[in-house]
């Protein structure tokens, strides 16, 4: 009597739809939210790039700067990194560095914009630059460069991918004058 019952049970395919699809949601679910969180982390990489790139090439095409240019410039280039907000989220950071005879590089002077963490890979305003291998900055010559940070915090926790900061920086030559200070 038990035997045939077994028997039965093992023959019946009533619900296996529904015990597959049991087993196989939690694992599309988590397919589809991890390749959500891979694609924010993407599109934040490209637009850190394209911010500190747009930072350094919008400085380095002045004359002169002031402090509400710098400020003009920080805001505007925040917008490159929508939807994303670099003001509470990120950091950015320009500095003028310059080399003046057989001295070191020099950071003449650096200003940072938004809430998040970072701190310049390049050196601090008026200590000697940290320069990358392979980056000379010539006798009087100078460079801008713009840093950008951003903390990466995934939506969905626990899943591919944790906390991180994001970082990128530009290094371009300024075109019109030396911009070795601020007015």
């Amino acid at each position: 009597m038990i035997g045939r019952w077994i028997r039965k049970f093992i023959r019946d395919r009533r619900g296996t739809l529904a015990l597959e699809t049991a087993f196989a949601v939690p694992v599309l679910a988590a397919l589809v939210l991890s390749g959500v969180e891979v694609t924010r982390y993407v599109l934040l990489n490209q637009k850190i790039e394209r911010a500190s790139a747009t930072m350094a090439d919008l400085v380095s095409q002045a004359e002169t700067l002031s402090e509400p240019d710098l400020a003009s410039l920080f805001t505007a280039t925040g917008f490159v990194v929508d939807p994303f907000d670099l003001a509470v989220d990120g950091r950015l950071i320009v500095s003028s560095i310059s080399t003046t005879g057989t001295a070191a590089a020099h950071v003449n002077w650096q200003r940072g914009f938004g809430g998040g963490g970072g701190s310049s890979a390049f050196g601090v305003e008026g200590g000697d630059a940290v320069l990358p291998d392979g980056l000379v900055v010539r006798d009087g010559e100078s460079i801008i460069v713009g840093e950008a940070f951003f903390d990466f915090t995934p939506i969905f926790t626990g899943g591919v991918m944790g906390d991180t900061t994001v970082y990128n920086s530009a290094v371009l030559r300024p075109r019109f004058g030396s911009l070795t200070s601020l007015n």
